[in-house]
């Protein structure tokens, strides 16, 4: 899927600066398996994940992510969790960094397959055998397989009290 036009017009005029955005990663589980893509800029096993479109839900954005990179059909069953990820750098020299909403699904259908331009392989691996993926995604698997009511979120870092408004 090429770059979201909103993001080519925001792109026009900041440039390469670092852009803030909310993402979406989607952890489907079928039976003891879990689908992961393996991304084309970097050859890295993740999760399928990807940008919110301007006013899209989540949960809409989770599923349609899943189906443009791998052809499966899933369903959102809960939050996992919201957290954000690390400042990514790109090739063309733009900087980002997510929201991190990690949401849980349920395979509906469809053969996993590669879906889109962005990633070179699709893959079900099993929970016990997963290769090598980044910490934040690692992260949201072991998040996804053990629930936690309400979901998980990182705390223990509170703003320094100045900074909090007071009325």
């Amino acid at each position: 899927m090429p770059t979201p036009e909103f993001i080519i017009q925001i792109r026009e005029k900041i440039g390469t600066d670092p852009l803030w955005l909310p993402g979406v990663k989607a952890v489907v589980i079928h039976g003891r398996k879990v689908l992961l893509v393996r991304r084309a800029d970097n050859g890295r096993w993740t999760l399928p994940a990807g940008i919110l479109e301007p006013g899209e839900e989540p949960a809409i954005a989770a599923v349609r992510e899943v189906f443009e990179e791998t052809a499966v059909r899933c369903a959102v069953t809960r939050l996992v969790g919201v957290a954000t990820t690390d400042e990514a750098l790109y090739p063309n020299g733009d900087r980002a960094q997510y929201l991190d909403i990690i949401l849980a699904g349920e395979y509906l259908g469809g053969a996993a397959k590669v879906n889109d331009d962005e990633n070179l392989e699709v893959r079900w691996f099993d929970l016990d055998g997963l290769p090598d993926v980044p910490p934040k995604h690692s992260r949201a698997i072991a998040w996804t397989l053990d629930p936690k009511p309400g979901g998980h979120f990182i705390t223990g870092r509170q703003a320094p009290a100045s900074s909090v408004p007071l009325a």
